[in-house]
């Protein structure tokens, strides 16, 4: 399916390539011209030692100018088509560009490391070096055309997507000679990427595994031989899988075995935290722009969000965009209107204007650059490409209530609630349907959503009054009884605790049912005999007038290990006791 990133020919490599598209800039048109050098540089990072392999792209001319550095998406390299046309398009436009593959990946170096900041951060700063003129490439070339703001301090800012993303969190986080960053459709916190738990999000429990996606990337890394021949020998781990670092290995194969006794999991949730940007990001200080797909069911809008959060509390400048593209659909084959990279319309994009103002602030030193308001998001019902984004000051908070009724209606006021229940079980095979990474990887398309009946409950709003545009992440309170749940949740392994699903479906009149985005919020119950809050994945999407909302919690998904056993769940309400649902409505 081409929308699939795993169904093309250079799996998760064009993660950046399709998908940037604000004020205006002072950039210079992509008329410039540049030569490129490919470059090597031998490195120490953490413990290893390592070969870069990096493309230098130097505008001609004289005098020195600001430099931009980009890497691959997972399973890519500096020579495929987004991070080579990102290189370029800023060579273009005057910047000094060094892109390079990531270790691990094309013919660079040592093993997969996840973004590490202690590895692969301190070999991008190896890089920064160079920049600065602190140190030479392996064959003696030294930059002395790269604007400095003291000795060795070069002034540079970073530039990817996904994987390409994450790694300018953790270079700064080492470096703060960083002077402005750009990181897309990226990872806050790899243990809620690949388990999300919508409860307990950075919790102690983990979620339910994503496998699929999951599992993807891990072939894609052990299949480095049928890629890369003559693979470097710092490429091959013998301790345990075949191109990953050792912990990485013993998380995927801990995720897979569907167990999670409390000991291995402390360890499994310690290095997933360790090499993500949620443990770190307290020594980011360069200006952020974070742009997010919403069509991304990897890496969800709450991964920018709490990224954008936690930069803010402390102080660090960052703005947030949401575009359309992300993972699951919009990188190859973006939206009118939406940043291409490998076609260059930085000036005729939103993003694009909004990232070329960005590096002319923080990288050009324009003090007078608008760069755009605190976030923006993407609307997808709006046909004009000059306004299909809308701006705002902060994200909107939850601002409309529903009420899970016993008798499955979604009331809009608490006295409407009839006492009733909901129940349903789950089975030994999954029953549910959101989207699926493994139908693009086939050339199939996706099927529609779906639940079966008996193993889900649902919930459905009234038709809709005033259309209603919900911009952010919906959150539920929910209480449910589950006897066998209960019976097993303190088995010593999380495992066993219950499993569910909960989504939100657009019904439309004429009975056409839409999961905006295919997103669902996995959730394990860190204790069914209490009440929960489940925060579900951001979302862009307008419920039109006459439409009607209809809340799910359904047993199981077909993308995620679910329930270990059969476990019955009932859901009761009644008046001043019954579930909450709420909306963030922009405009409210």
């Amino acid at each position: 399916m081409s929308r699939r990133v795993l169904g093309h020919s250079v799996p998760l490599a064009l993660l950046l390539g399709a998908t940037l598209t604000a004020p205006a800039s002072a950039s210079a048109s992509a008329t410039g011209q540049y030569t490129v050098s490919a470059l090597k540089f031998t490195v120490h990072a953490g413990s290893r030692t390592c070969t870069i392999d990096a493309d230098l792209y130097r505008p001609s001319g004289a005098g020195r100018a600001p430099a931009v550095l980009t890497t691959n998406g997972f399973g890519g390299s500096k020579s495929d088509g987004s991070t080579d046309a990102t290189a370029r398009a800023f060579a273009q436009r005057g910047y000094v560009s060094l892109a390079w593959s990531g270790l691990g990946f094309g013919k660079s170096g040592c093993l997969i490391s996840l973004d590490d900041p202690g590895i692969d951060g301190t070999a991008a700063s190896a890089l920064i070096d160079f920049l600065g003129g602190k140190r030479a490439a392996d064959d003696g070339t030294m930059a002395d055309f790269v604007t400095l703001d003291g000795p060795g301090d070069p002034r540079v800012g970073m530039i990817g997507g996904s994987y390409g993303g994450a790694i300018q969190l953790a270079t700064a986080a080492v470096d703060h000679r960083v002077d402005a960053l750009v990181p897309m459709i990226t990872w806050n916190d790899l243990a809620y990427a690949l388990a999300p738990n919508n409860a307990t999000r950075g919790g102690s429990v983990p979620g339910a595994f994503k496998w699929q996606w999951a599992n993807g990337f891990y072939l894609i890394g052990e299949s480095q031989p049928l890629t890369e021949v003559n693979l470097d020998p710092s490429r091959i781990n013998s301790l345990g899988c075949l191109h990953f670092v050792t912990e990485a290995c013993e998380t995927i194969r801990s995720l897979n075995s569907g167990s999670f006794p409390a000991a291995r999991t402390a360890e499994l949730l310690d290095y997933s935290h360790s090499v993500s940007p949620v443990s770190y990001l307290s020594r980011v200080k360069a200006p952020t722009l974070l742009v997010q797909g919403q069509a991304d069911s990897l890496f969800n809008l709450n991964e920018a969000t709490a990224t954008y959060k936690k930069l803010k509390a402390q102080g660090t400048t960052a703005r947030m965009i949401w575009q359309s593209g992300g993972h699951s659909g919009g990188i190859t084959d973006p939206a009118a209107g939406e940043l291409n990279l490998v076609q260059g319309n930085l000036e005729t994009s939103y993003v694009g204007r909004r990232v070329l103002a960005w590096f002319d602030r923080y990288l050009h030193g324009r003090r007078n650059v608008d760069t755009g308001p605190a976030f923006a998001y993407y609307r997808d019902w709006i046909t004009d490409p000059n306004g299909t984004y809308a701006t705002a000051d902060h994200l909107p908070a939850p601002s409309q209530r529903l009420y899970l009724s016993g008798d499955g209606k979604l009331v809009d006021n608490s006295r409407k609630v009839a006492r009733g229940s909901r129940s349903y079980s789950n089975r030994l095979v999954p029953t549910s349907h959101s989207e699926s990474s493994l139908y693009g990887a086939l050339g199939l398309p996706d099927p529609a959503p779906y639940d079966t009946a008996g193993t889900y409950a649902d919930w459905t709003s009234a038709p809709l009054p005033r259309t209603l545009d919900v911009v952010g992440a919906p959150k539920v309170t929910l209480e449910v009884s589950s006897p066998q749940a209960e019976r097993t949740q303190h088995s010593g392994d999380a495992a066993d605790k219950l499993v569910l699903f909960a989504k939100i479906y657009d019904l439309a009149p004429d009975g056409t049912k839409t999961l905006a985005h295919r997103l669902v919020a996995p959730v394990r119950v860190p204790d069914v005999t209490k009440p929960f809050t489940v925060t579900l994945p951001g979302v862009v999407h307008r419920y039109e007038k006459g439409h009607r909302l209809q809340f799910v919690i359904a047993a199981s998904d077909d993308a995620y290990f679910g329930n270990r056993g059969i476990k019955p769940v009932t859901v009761v309400s009644a008046p001043g006791r019954a579930g909450v649902l709420e909306l963030p409505v922009a405009g409210r």
